[in-house]
């Protein structure tokens, strides 16, 4: 995790002056990132927290925005699916996108092993000091942040370097281009819904790909 922790830094610092510039209390700014932690959800709440949109549309967009931790959740349940309950939800909730990827790249056969779980929490622990602190930072700091540094456009490059991660096959990225293209044409909707008729033009191509053109994997029998 040590390669990948300057850029969750950034994020995080962005992350954390976006808050209160949207107009969050630092008091409110410090509990949603303690409490959400999850920076790509938070980002997308925000302008719609700004606009006063109904709270419906702030729960839909990041519960959308989010969905793909229903997709590490069922891979990491056949590593962890065996311990206690508050066990699986403390590891939940230090759940991220990174940390996901290189677990699997350490362990791809899909079963229990001693050596997982240290191996976590010794990545999340990084992981979360890596986000935490830059945004603790970025919120305290925020009023002193000159609005003409573009810390906004940091936040853009490191959601760009997230989403290359996981597109690792032919499905992902058609899904991400046809996402891409459905968000710049549905702008004009209010509210921000763009995303999430974007997340769910992509969902919706990715299951028919999937369905239809399945990736032709060689076989290791």
């Amino acid at each position: 995790m040590m390669g990948i922790t300057l850029g969750i830094s950034a994020w995080g610092l962005v992350t954390g002056v976006a808050m209160v510039k949207s107009g969050l209390s630092v008091p409110l700014a410090l509990l949603m990132s303690l409490v959400v932690f999850a920076g790509s959800s938070q980002l997308a709440a925000l302008p719609l927290i700004a606009s006063g949109a109904p709270m419906w549309v702030l729960w839909a967009t990041a519960f959308c925005v989010n969905l793909r931790f229903i997709i590490f959740s069922v891979q990491w349940r056949m590593y962890f699916g065996h311990l206690p309950l508050l066990k699986r939800l403390t590891i939940g909730y230090f759940a991220a996108d990174l940390n996901y990827v290189a677990f699997l790249k350490r362990f791809p056969e899909g079963r229990p092993a001693p050596e997982q779980i240290p191996y976590y929490w010794g990545g999340v622990a990084l992981n979360w000091c890596a986000w935490q602190i830059p945004s603790v930072a970025g919120i305290l700091l925020a009023n002193h942040v000159p609005t003409q540094w573009g810390l906004g456009f940091a936040g853009v490059l490191a959601l760009l370097g997230l989403s290359y991660t996981l597109l690792n096959d032919r499905n992902a990225w058609v899904s991400a281009a046809v996402a891409g293209c459905a968000a710049v044409a549905a702008y004009g909707l209010p509210l921000r819904l763009n995303i999430l008729v974007a997340i769910a033009v992509a969902v919706t191509v990715g299951l028919l790909m999937e369905h239809w053109l399945p990736e032709r994997r060689a076989s290791h029998e």
